[in-house]
């Protein structure tokens, strides 16, 4: 059996959960809990370059906001 995550030729999805975070998904798997569908069914690379190109910061929602209303000392 080869692993659904390295096929090259696959069909994915891009998901993110409520933190902002991506993942790289094979698209006949179901969408885990807490995780969204943010990019349909494409190819690895489609889905690779959405992320990207969309996922800039890696850090999460909540830390960003954490930080965003940090005072400055």
């Amino acid at each position: 059996m080869t692993n659904p995550f390295e096929n090259p030729d696959g069909v994915y999805v891009v998901l993110a959960n409520d933190e902002g975070q991506h993942s790289l998904w094979p698209s006949h798997l179901a969408v885990p809990a807490g995780w969204t569908v943010r990019r349909e069914a494409t190819s690895k690379q489609e889905c690779l370059d959405y992320i990207e190109s969309n996922w800039t910061d890696m850090r999460p929602t909540s830390l960003i906001a954490a930080m965003n209303g940090a005072v400055d000392c």
